[in-house]
């Protein structure tokens, strides 16, 4: 089965998993705890990479879980390249809050599992409220002992583009006083943003040593950035040792080196 008729096949089935689960766990989502609440989501995560390993030939290699802090809240700052990685961080998290646009919440049925799980939705139009209103949520969370997942540049990015860090992390880390998790990868190689193509290969998903708290606002800023993308980077360019390698780490490389010229 070539490329096309797989990435139909796969995106075909990836949607009905969605859409039978919402409608078939929802009777019982909302009676149970938000600790059994995520059993029934990460059994959707698992399903969704097990569609992906059998249709499109996927495989996986999730890095250093060791990194996690064991106990207490911390906050994960995640590379952000396609929809794949929105459910596979919280696959190894006990309890995870995202910070998510305000209008999710507004979505039929998504919004009610978002409310369920408490998690922390921000209206960006509300400019210096709107930070102040996302802290004290994540505070909330934090306090509770859970994880915070947050997209520092805000949306998803193209493989190799410059990055583009928003200042709510920076602010996060600076009020909260907590350990942040940067987390690296490399899927927007095999799941490319704008394109309902998948394409087999191994994709690399990994938890970096926490950053501690206590650092200067700046010295944290510049480390955040100088360890997350090193690693993207280098997960990245690990790719051209792949037997074939995927074609899109040519083609993002090369659109890297032209802006850069």
């Amino acid at each position: 089965m070539g490329l096309f008729l797989r990435s139909l096949a796969y995106n075909a089935l990836f949607y009905l998993a969605i859409s039978i689960q919402l409608v078939f766990w929802t009777p019982a989502f909302f009676l149970v705890s938000r600790a059994d609440g995520w059993k029934i989501v990460r059994l959707w995560g698992w399903l969704n990479l097990w569609l992906q390993h059998k249709i499109i030939g996927s495989t996986f290699d999730f890095r250093g879980l060791e990194n996690l802090p064991k106990g207490g809240g911390y906050i994960v700052a995640a590379k952000h390249q396609s929809t794949w990685e929105t459910f596979t961080i919280l696959l190894f998290l006990s309890d995870p809050s995202f910070i998510i646009k305000r209008e999710l919440m507004f979505v039929p049925l998504f919004g009610w599992y978002a409310v369920k799980m408490r998690l922390v939705a921000v209206d960006r139009g509300r400019g210096g409220r709107a930070l102040a209103s996302m802290t004290e949520g994540a505070r909330r969370e934090l306090a509770a002992g859970r994880q915070l997942v947050i997209f520092p540049e805000g949306t998803r990015t193209t493989p190799y583009a410059p990055p583009r860090y928003k200042y709510g992390i920076v602010h996060l880390a600076e009020k909260l006083q907590v350990p942040v998790v940067p987390m690296a990868l490399n899927s927007g190689l095999f799941w490319p943003r704008h394109s309902f193509l998948r394409y087999p290969g191994r994709i690399t998903q990994e938890f970096l040593p926490a950053i501690g708290p206590g650092l200067p606002t700046g010295e944290f800023e510049r480390r955040l950035e100088r360890e997350l993308e090193a690693a993207t980077s280098a997960a990245m360019e690990s790719t051209r040792k792949q037997v074939p390698p995927p074609p899109l780490v040519e083609r993002f490389s090369k659109r890297s080196t032209t802006r850069s010229a």
